[in-house]
């Protein structure tokens, strides 16, 4: 099962993620909620489209913008509909 984890805590973790551009995508069910915060930060992709993004914060760490969304994504992208991938050290296995 795939498992996303940051400072030895477990962040999200699901069998139905979907691999875009190496990339795992975790349905939004499948995050802890509570290490999540909002952040301003958007970014765009010609294919996917506006890309949201949260901060993780765990213990007291924080790691900024280290998960990505697409709360509207282009038809080509639609799979990726509200699922998060991760970066910026966060390990998923």
């Amino acid at each position: 099962m795939p498992t996303a984890r940051w400072n030895d805590t477990v962040i999200a973790q699901s069998d139905y993620t979907v691999v875009v551009e190496g990339n795992h995508y975790f349905p939004a069910d499948s995050i802890v909620a509570e290490y999540f915060e909002d952040s301003a930060t958007h970014s765009h992709c010609p294919w996917k489209g506006e890309a949201s993004y949260k901060t993780i914060v765990v213990d007291g760490k924080r790691n900024a913008d280290a998960a990505w969304y697409y709360p509207d994504p282009k038809p080509k992208a639609a799979e990726i509909k509200d699922r998060f991938a991760f970066w910026k050290g966060i390990e998923v296995k």
